[in-house]
């Protein structure tokens, strides 16, 4: 099927995946619930894994890519995704 040779590839896949099957598993508990507040709180927690796993994520691509960009490189992505968590909160 697929062949990863990079463990950071493999990890980062992963951890997507698990995040896909728990907002999937989530989307079927509201369905099972039925009820407006229920899938209120089911879609609060999963504000709290998206960033969760998209700092993970990144982290790991970050930790795979770090011999390959210079010093100046590597604040800008962090400005960058730093940024991003700065307007998420705005």
């Amino acid at each position: 099927m697929f062949l990863i040779k990079d463990r950071i590839v493999l990890s980062m896949s992963m951890i997507r995946f698990i995040s896909g099957m728990i907002e999937f598993t989530a989307a079927l508990l509201m369905f099972k619930f039925n009820s407006r507040e229920t899938a209120f709180q089911i879609n609060s927690f999963l504000a709290l894994v998206g960033p969760t796993v998209m700092i993970l994520v990144t982290s790991l691509g970050l930790i795979g890519l770090a011999g390959k960009f210079s010093l100046l490189q590597m604040g800008v992505i962090i400005v960058g995704v730093t940024l991003i968590f700065i307007g998420m909160k705005l």
